[in-house]
């Protein structure tokens, strides 16, 4: 898969088979969709395409929206290139290209740029500024440059939406394994290893604790995960805590990840950790020694998860 920062990167003398949308979470309903375009692309000896944008519009154009994502670019650039897409544009939004009309959008980028043959969209998709055309109006569009339009179904429309809203809902409520059967794969965050205050291998449990650079990555509620990462090429599994540690008086969030096969410095790696199931609430102990019984059975249930995995 080709990745471009920009519109003004990509040109192909090949045709395109173009959708476009902020695809959070690549998820199965999303995954519809990219079927369409990469079956259509194939019959049509064209390329697929797909434009996306970053910042997300909401950040743009709503400037109080306070929208958590599902994927960071470049854990979405890497669903996507697993999916199979040929060309994957990410357009820097801002307030100039919302400026734009619906025609300058099609014949100037469409057209123009992405030498168009097909573009597969939703039904109720609206474009140019203020978002004022229509699906009728791309058709239109379509007969007069010479592009054929698909129409995505409403009820597939609304899959893809809610499944979004119900996979953030979700996390944020902790139930991952919901999460997950939308997602079609377990839900993930990339972090670099940093140094906490080593409270966990004093009472024998060493956390690795994960740091996410981009503060609009939705992280899950707080409470003890069964998890699993690679270091260095070899699986290893884990559990994690995302929360404050109140046992200790924490007051910041914290996500700190004990590994259970595996004992050597992590500081300064970049991870990705896959969420799979919750085990319980955080919670406040009385003592470091109730603390750490817990931890012994949470490890035994996150031991047994895997086991049964296999």
């Amino acid at each position: 898969m080709k990745i471009f920062s920009s519109i003004q990167e990509f040109h192909s003398e090949s045709k395109t088979v173009v959708t476009l949308g902020t695809f959070d979470g690549v998820h199965l309903g999303h995954r519809s969709i990219l079927e369409k375009v990469i079956t259509s692309s194939k019959t049509l000896h064209a390329e697929s395409l797909l434009l996306t944008f970053f910042p997300h519009p909401r950040m743009v154009l709503q400037q109080d929206s306070d929208i958590k994502l599902l994927n960071t670019i470049d854990e979405k650039s890497y669903l996507l290139k697993e999916f199979g897409i040929d060309n994957l544009i990410i357009h820097p939004f801002d307030q100039t290209f919302s400026r734009l009309t619906a025609e300058e959008f099609v014949k100037n980028i469409l057209v123009d740029k992405f030498n168009i043959g097909k573009i597969i969209i939703g039904y109720d998709h609206r474009f140019g500024r203020n978002r004022t055309a229509t699906i009728e109006d791309l058709i239109r569009f379509g007969q007069e440059y010479g592009f054929e339009v698909e129409q995505i179904s409403a009820q597939e429309i609304d899959d893809v939406s809610i499944s979004s809203t119900k996979i953030r809902n979700a996390l944020d409520e902790g139930n991952v394994a919901l999460a997950n059967s939308y997602l079609g794969y377990d839900y993930f965050f990339t972090g670099t290893v940093v140094k906490g205050n080593q409270l966990g291998r004093t009472i024998g449990f060493p956390t690795a604790n994960m740091q996410i650079a981009e503060e609009y990555k939705l992280i899950p509620k707080r409470g003890v995960y069964i998890v699993s990462s690679e270091i260095d090429g070899v699986p290893v599994n884990g559990m994690m805590n995302i929360g404050i540690r109140p046992t200790v008086d924490g007051e910041n969030l914290t996500i700190e990840v004990n590994f259970l096969n595996f004992d050597g410095d992590l500081y300064g790696k970049k991870l990705r950790i896959a969420i799979h199931e919750k085990i319980r609430e955080e919670q406040k102990f009385p003592s470091l020694d109730a603390l750490k019984e817990q931890l012994a059975l949470d490890k035994q249930t996150a031991s047994a998860y895997f086991a049964n995995q296999q």
